[in-house]
């Protein structure tokens, strides 16, 4: 038999092990203990974070033999049933509102509603999907949502909370899901991975964090897919990259690092490298402005990997601290708003290698505009001693050798005042050593 898929297998069976939504389940248990259950419940938010699952525990804590309790007993009939693995309750009834969501659906629900339960103390409807049933679907539903007889729950699960009628969303508790937080959501696949045996390479889970972008299931789904492409060594770094499509961390240290010297054949061959490699431009370019944003952040706040703001490896932080220090502030800022700005321009763009090297052109050549970031950029150039100037080897703009450099004293060189606050007269002549 195929095993079952990691977001299968690994399903949370009691609230407790809901992760990122306490917010929820805390207030949930409180209301078990107190036996102050609402016939009705609104769950909503993004896809993968919990509502179906938190829906299932409610149902196994309201019909468990022990209950209703905010730990289900595991033991009993009514558990076993609504188990990860188990064959499922007849008074727990699952409709999915996207292909049973018409009003002929509504009224047969209404009419089976006023039966009692089988063998568990509620009849609980777990109503997936729920902002596809009609608004005549929910016309029909409302007077036995608002009147149920004592035996009937509902739990409505949703997306999309504001296409459920107002009629019924008055009659619920709604509980609104929310993303995971990236460092829970790492620290929960690290122990999936510790579980199913299979080492994997520091770097990967960021990847994956990343790509399920707070979702529970996808980042599962994932991870699985991963852990099932794995070899001996387990999961590398490599191979995540290459499976999710995610430009090699290499590539973003020569770009970045070829923007800080003002290199501008570095920085086209690192396009070169790009293309030939198969990467997806756009992608590089996302990529790209990832990696621009976490310099911002650490150079503003040095400390950024221990408070939680910048998720990656500690080699691969201290390497960005490095790179974020060869940036001025602006210089920094300047290229991220181009390259986000590029990202945009993208969509839908017929030659997205073009694009990409123009970005990495008005990355490089700040002397080319006269808006107050680039000005601000060349200034910082200017007191590193990096080049702003188009020519490869020309000496920096404005940059003048000393007197070391030159092997003797500094010529004179000729200035011309542009406003009388230097020295109060205009266009006057000067000479300084």
């Amino acid at each position: 038999m195929s095993s079952l898929a990691l977001y299968r297998r690994y399903r949370p069976e009691s609230f407790a092990e809901v992760i990122g939504q306490e917010h929820v389940t805390v207030p949930l248990q409180q209301a078990l203990r107190n036996n102050r259950v609402n016939h009705a419940y609104l769950f909503s938010g993004p896809r993968g974070c919990g509502k179906t699952t938190s829906a299932r525990i409610l149902a196994r804590c309201l019909n468990c033999e022990k209950g209703p309790t905010p730990t289900p007993c595991g033991t009993c009939e009514s558990c076993r049933d609504l188990a990860r693995n188990g064959p499922g309750s007849i008074d727990v009834i699952e409709i999915d509102a996207a292909s049973h969501g018409g009003v002929d659906d509504a009224r047969d629900l209404r009419e089976k509603a006023f039966f009692g339960p089988a063998r568990s103390r509620y009849k609980i409807y777990i109503i997936d999907e729920a902002h596809m049933v009609t608004s005549a679907g929910f016309n029909a539903l409302l007077k036995v949502v608002e009147e149920p007889p004592e035996h009937l729950k509902f739990i409505f699960a949703t997306t999309e909370p504001e296409k459920v009628i107002g009629t019924i969303r008055s009659r619920t508790h709604h509980y609104p899901f929310r993303l995971v937080p990236p460092g829970t959501l790492r620290d929960y696949l690290r122990e999936v991975c510790r579980k199913e045996n299979i080492p994997v390479e520091e770097g990967v889970l960021p990847l994956v964090v990343r790509a399920g972008a707070g979702s529970v299931r996808d980042s599962m789904s994932v991870m699985d897919q991963l852990l099932a492409g794995a070899g001996e060594e387990g999961v590398t770094y490599a191979m995540a990259t290459s499976l999710l499509g995610y430009t090699d961390g290499a590539l973003l240290d020569s770009v970045v690092e070829a923007f800080a010297a003002g290199d501008g054949a570095a920085a086209f061959e690192v396009v070169n490298r790009v293309i030939e490699g198969g990467h997806d431009p756009r992608r590089f370019v996302a990529d790209l402005l990832e990696r621009l944003r976490d310099l911002v952040i650490l150079a503003t706040v040095p400390d950024a990997a221990e408070k939680g703001l910048v998720d990656a490896p500690a080699d691969v932080v201290e390497r960005m601290q490095e790179q974020a220090r060869s940036f001025g502030a602006a210089e920094l800022s300047r290229a991220a708003d181009l390259v986000n700005e590029g990202l945009t321009e993208m969509r839908g763009a017929t030659s997205p290698r073009l694009q990409l090297e123009l970005i990495c052109a008005r990355v490089l050549l700040p002397a080319a505009y006269g808006d107050e970031r680039s000005v601000l950029a060349r200034l910082d150039r200017l007191e590193r001693g990096v080049n702003v100037s188009a020519g490869a080897g020309a000496p920096a703009m404005g940059y003048v050798p000393g007197p070391e450099a030159q092997g003797g004293a500094a010529p004179a060189v000729s200035i011309r005042c542009c406003a009388t606050m230097c020295c109060g007269t205009t266009g006057r002549s000067t000479s300084t050593p």
